[in-house]
């Protein structure tokens, strides 16, 4: 592959967002972990924010207690005629986009409704697809954000992220780092398909450092193991930090991210601390590679992007 990406450009001060009071904002798997902190969050500054999860139950559990600033919408990001009936009952203007919902690490190779590996078509192709499918409600707004969820855990991502994580060569911990590789190339592609196509969308990313969410506890992924669900998860709060620490780089984007950014904790290894610029992997920055993912993805989704 080729040279790496240009540094993002810095972004006007008037385009700077002080406030989110009023705005729009869609969070997928908004129903707990990181999706339930920033929506809690971002209700409590004013917006209006619609959970877009998969478990409409524990979604209407959680928005219980949020307002009537919450709107819920079933999604299924592993089945791609959920994604597209979910665009088509969208219908007013999207201010912010934040991509969160995933799959962690799965013990066994498993497939989505349209045959791709779990992981892989989840937390990539199906957030892909999502941004393409509600792009028109975010260009109705004047300045639309779109922040996906990566993870420090790119880094151990390869080049055969193309291969969308095949059943002979799959490992959970290599597949969960590919699909975030994935996640880091298309929030930096979009972004810069945005600048050349003179689009006021901006898209970041960010990670949440290494953060004690539900994730681990979910059957779908770690905790189809029965050691990470009962041992491992009840531990996890006593040593990372948890979804409302995790959430924090989601909100510092919102605010002060540039243009390409991608935001997470600086200290320990990027895994807690403040928040700021986060490092990226060489592959992650290679242009080559984010174009090819993303001209796979169209064509696996069947999803153009009309900037």
């Amino acid at each position: 592959m080729s040279s790496r990406m240009p540094v993002p450009t810095e972004v006007d001060p008037r385009e700077r967002w002080r406030s989110v009071r009023g705005r729009t904002v869609v969070v997928t798997g908004a129903n707990s972990g990181l999706g339930l902190a920033a929506t809690k969050r971002l209700v409590a500054a004013g917006a209006n924010v619609i959970m877009a999860c998969r478990r409409v139950e524990t979604a209407q559990a959680a928005a219980a207690t949020l307002g009537h600033s919450v709107r819920i919408e079933q999604v299924d990001l592993a089945d791609q005629a959920s994604i597209k009936d979910f665009s088509l009952r969208l219908t007013e203007p999207v201010d912010v986009l934040i991509n969160n919902a995933g799959v962690m690490q799965p013990p066994h190779h498993r497939q989505t409704t349209d045959g791709f590996e779990l992981m892989f078509g989840t937390n990539h192709l199906g957030h892909f697809a999502l941004t393409g499918r509600i792009l028109p409600n975010l260009l109705a707004t004047p300045y639309p954000r779109v922040v996906t969820i990566s993870s420090v855990a790119h880094k151990s991502g390869t080049a055969k992220v193309l291969a969308g994580n095949p059943p002979q060569s799959y490992k959970p911990y290599r597949g969960y780092s590919q699909s975030k590789l994935a996640n880091l190339l298309f929030a930096t592609e979009l972004d810069r398909r945005a600048r050349v196509a003179g689009s006021p969308l901006i898209s970041m990313a960010a990670h949440p450092g290494v953060a004690a969410t539900s994730l681990v506890r979910d059957r779908e992924g770690m905790g189809a193991r029965w050691l990470a669900r009962r041992v491992a998860s009840p531990l996890m709060p006593y040593v990372f930090h948890g979804p409302d620490e995790g959430a924090q780089p989601i909100l510092y984007a919102l605010a002060f991210g540039d243009p390409g950014g991608f935001y997470g904790p600086k200290q320990l290894f990027e895994s807690t601390g403040r928040i700021g610029r986060s490092k990226r992997s060489r592959l992650a920055q290679d242009p080559e590679l984010a174009k090819a993912l993303w001209q796979q993805s169209e064509t696996q989704t069947g999803v153009v992007f009309n900037l």
